[in-house]
């Protein structure tokens, strides 16, 4: 039998079968996919093949194969550097979930999570949520924010799951597709689900005023089926996003502006840092590229992926000043 991974506890997996039925699965043996070193060989939205087993008081299965992926999006292992963390498959598009303050979303955050989105071909669309408590000050810093990725070519949207501003919207980007949230604890992925589909009544949590952090609400990735025809894979939630091992010539081909101008640095392997003659350097200096997503660029570069999450927008755009002058 054939069905699709809705939910991982990581040692069963709720699969929906073809007929529409959901049926408890364990996997058969260790799985392998040739390629990739995963913490979690079967993720949401695989698409598998099961066995029925049947015992005197339920009906589980066992998973023995998984179709291949159309695509998927992985985070480092925090704990394993070599390994990385399959966070969903099969994905259309995923929406980024962004907040100024309450929690902070950093560039280098956002930067870090398109880049593998780029790498593995799905399309991110930034949502700025919260828009109804920005006052004047993080108003000026959410549309600089979005001045940045819409230059770029990304699509954003304003939502307020509280008062249902952009909710429309996003459900029109979302028919027919499956979709997943993503981004910190506390940027409102389980109160914008319940404001898209209220009969889900999904967990949600206040933001800790101590550290201004989210708190954890969806533990696992998860799958649901909505009424207006869509799918949504609704996520833990990420305090940083590790990127996984990349060759250093190929991470300026995930940024886009980036990759429209390398052709005109003078060396073929230009890295973009030291080299003369840099295209990418000579748009920074006329600001034709934002400082934040070099600085996000170097950063990848160099491997580091402790320290930039102290990074603020604030200071990114303070250098962005500083190149102005």
């Amino acid at each position: 039998m054939t069905g699709t991974v809705y939910k991982s506890t990581g040692s069963w997996y709720t699969v929906k079968s073809e007929q529409g039925d959901f049926i408890e699965c364990r996997m058969k043996g260790k799985f392998r996919i040739k390629g990739i070193k995963s913490t979690n060989p079967i993720a949401v939205g695989d698409i598998v093949d099961y066995e029925l087993e049947e015992s005197s008081d339920t009906v589980t299965g066992t998973i023995h194969s998984i179709h291949e992926r159309k695509n998927y999006i992985v985070r480092k292992s925090v704990n394993l550097s070599h390994q990385m963390h399959i966070i969903a498959s099969n994905i259309d598009r995923v929406f980024l979930l962004v907040t100024i303050n309450n929690p902070p979303t950093t560039f280098n955050f956002i930067d870090r999570f398109l880049v593998t989105a780029e790498a593995y071909g799905i399309e991110t669309i930034l949502v700025f949520n919260k828009i109804d408590t920005l006052d004047d000050a993080t108003l000026d810093e959410q549309l600089y924010m979005q001045h940045v990725y819409q230059e770029i070519g990304y699509k954003c949207l304003r939502v307020s799951a509280k008062e249902s501003t952009g909710i429309d919207v996003l459900k029109e980007m979302m028919i027919g597709k499956v979709s997943m949230f993503s981004g910190h604890s506390g940027v409102g992925k389980s109160t914008l689900v319940n404001a898209l589909e209220p009969s889900l009544h999904l967990k949600t949590k206040t933001i800790s005023e101590a550290s201004k952090q989210g708190q954890h609400t969806t533990t696992f990735a998860e799958m649901y089926d909505l009424s207006f025809d869509a799918r949504i894979i609704d996520t833990p939630g990420i305090k940083g996003f590790g990127i996984v091992d990349m060759d250093a010539a190929e991470i300026s081909g995930y940024f886009p502006e980036f990759f429209q101008l390398k052709e005109q640095c003078k060396f073929n392997n230009c890295l973009h840092k030291d080299e003369p003659h840099c295209a990418i350097k000579k748009a920074l200096e006329k600001d034709e590229i934002a400082w934040s997503r070099y600085n996000s660029y170097l950063k990848i570069l160099e491997g580091d992926d402790e320290n930039y999450r102290i990074d603020s927008y604030d200071e990114d755009r303070k250098a962005s000043d500083e190149t102005r002058k």
